[in-house]
């Protein structure tokens, strides 16, 4: 047993604190709208909205609300809008404290590997590369294995990096460890996964 995609953005939701202007990249991360409650948090798109809200119920969608990952989205009172540039000036300029993202692959070093796979269509590079340079704090939510079975958390990532040396947590549907010196530390095991269960599942070095 070990979380599922709801459980783990409810559990990066956690990670959030009052007043934090956080981004929330493409897949698992975009749910972590619907759990933010009743935390003073304010959500920025890079397409250019501060303040989004959760997801619309069936039948409420507004085409032109979309979250960078194209998904209708709601507003809130709050909620403002600007181009592109602007937006991508609030992360290069620092002001997002966090951004919770996906990945394909991560190293023990914080070494992140999510924009690319070599011989696949990429629609773009999107805004993580600039966000994992500017953002106060960088957590990747995404599933610990991939189809195969195979370990995405990696001693090293074998995919072209969005950014080197940038990760401080990583959320999967097995646990929550964090990158500190020398590899990962196990911070929480998810219900139903013991800790050697989370250790043989992982290539990376866990001290």
């Amino acid at each position: 047993m070990a979380w599922d995609r709801n459980q783990m953005a409810a559990r990066a939701a956690q990670e959030l604190q009052d007043g934090m202007y956080v981004n929330l990249g493409i897949g698992i991360p975009t749910l972590v709208a619907n759990y933010v409650g009743d935390k003073d948090i304010t959500l920025q798109s890079e397409n250019g909205m501060l303040g989004m809200g959760p997801f619309p119920f069936e039948g409420e969608e507004d085409s032109d609300l979309i979250n960078a990952g194209k998904q209708t989205i709601t507003e809130l009172p709050r909620t403002a809008y600007f181009d592109s540039a602007t937006s991508f000036g609030m992360i290069r300029g620092g002001k997002i404290a966090a951004a919770i993202l996906g990945a394909m692959e991560v190293a023990e070093n914080g070494d992140l590997a999510n924009w690319m796979i070599p011989g696949k269509l990429v629609k773009g590079m999107g805004g993580a590369m600039d966000l994992v340079a500017g953002v106060g704090r960088v957590i990747v939510v995404m599933d610990h294995t991939s189809k195969h079975g195979e370990s995405k958390v990696l001693k090293e990532c074998t995919l072209p990096l969005t950014g080197k040396g940038v990760v401080d947590r990583i959320i999967t549907n097995m646990g929550v460890l964090d990158v500190v010196p020398g590899g990962l530390k196990i911070i929480e095991c998810a219900e139903g996964v013991t800790e050697d269960e989370l250790r043989a599942a992982t290539q990376a070095t866990i001290v």
